[in-house]
């Protein structure tokens, strides 16, 4: 599943204006946000602590309108704990979110 980067981007300038340092500090923000959660899942040792981080993926895929992550979420907290394909989707997500937003 790509990264979708329209709806990502709108939800961000919407919020940042015309502050290009405020626009990255909330691109980073959601990029260190994801990746401790992505970690957290593959730290994660029981449902409990899978179904959460899972769970705060959804909710900050919804706060910025990340369409795909959302349903990657979904997918995640539907699956069994430690899921190696949710894993590396989650894991392919954030990589094809650092190449795109890189540009």
């Amino acid at each position: 599943m790509a990264f979708e980067n329209a709806a990502f981007t709108a939800t961000l300038t919407a919020a940042a204006g015309d502050d290009p340092a405020l626009l990255a500090e909330l691109r980073g923000a959601f990029r260190e946000s994801l990746a401790q959660q992505i970690d957290l899942l593959h730290r994660s040792r029981c449902d409990g602590n899978w179904l959460l981080a899972a769970q705060r993926i959804k909710g900050l895929a919804a706060s910025f309108h990340a369409d795909d992550l959302i349903a990657l979420a979904q997918a995640t907290i539907d699956t069994a704990p430690g899921d190696p394909v949710a894993l590396r989707r989650l894991d392919a997500f954030l990589a094809e979110f650092d190449t795109v937003c890189a540009d």
